[in-house]
């Protein structure tokens, strides 16, 4: 089950679970859309990874299941797409 984080790890962004512009990869880093497009060209920065919208969760389930409150944050920002 996605943990849905609630914040771009770029510019911190408040990216709440029924946010459109939130951007994941398969290891479910997450990003703004902003960020993923302009910064990132698409491509997660810490797996290589394809960096896609991520879906939005009914709210039936999100309170069966609610979103992640962990904020992660990447502390030398976010230059470009390619993996560290």
């Amino acid at each position: 089950m996605l943990s849905l984080r609630p914040n771009c790890e770029c510019c911190d962004r408040d990216l709440p679970p029924e946010n459109r512009e939130a951007m994941i990869c398969t290891f479910e880093c997450t990003f703004c859309a902003d960020c993923a497009e302009a910064r990132l060209g698409g491509i997660c920065p810490n797996c290589s990874g394809e960096l896609v919208r991520r879906p939005v969760r009914p709210a039936a389930m999100l309170a069966k299941y609610p979103a992640s409150t962990e904020r992660v944050l990447k502390p030398q920002g976010c230059a470009d797409g390619r993996a560290a």
